[in-house]
């Protein structure tokens, strides 16, 4: 268990940032079902979950921009894709600043 947490000392607290960030990013994508030839169809499509991940994704990069320095952008266009995805994956969209996130990020069309 020490060795571990001398292990996590040791990185910076961005690339902590970062990996949780893009740990968010590709499960709420598998929840979209983007990996698939045919998301509409994926056995994995589950868009209560993609709505909470990318919800806390929000959170997360709103909370911590400031500390992202040159991945900051990079992060945030990854966020609005999914919160893109998700609306034209909901059969009924939710009305734009209700989106998943978008009452951290501000409404995406």
């Amino acid at each position: 268990m020490q060795h571990n947490v001398r292990e996590l000392a040791d990185v910076p607290s961005v690339e902590v940032i970062s990996r949780a960030a893009v740990m968010l990013m590709s499960s709420a994508a598998e929840k979209l079902g983007l990996s698939e030839q045919d998301p509409d169809n994926a056995e994995n499509r589950d868009l209560d979950e993609a709505r909470r991940l990318i919800t806390a994704l929000a959170g997360l990069v709103i909370s911590s921009v400031e500390y992202l320095g040159p991945h900051a952008g990079a992060i945030r266009d990854g966020l609005q894709t999914l919160q893109r995805a998700f609306r034209e994956a909901s059969a009924e969209p939710d009305p734009p600043g209700q989106g998943p996130g978008e009452k951290y990020t501000g409404p995406v069309y």
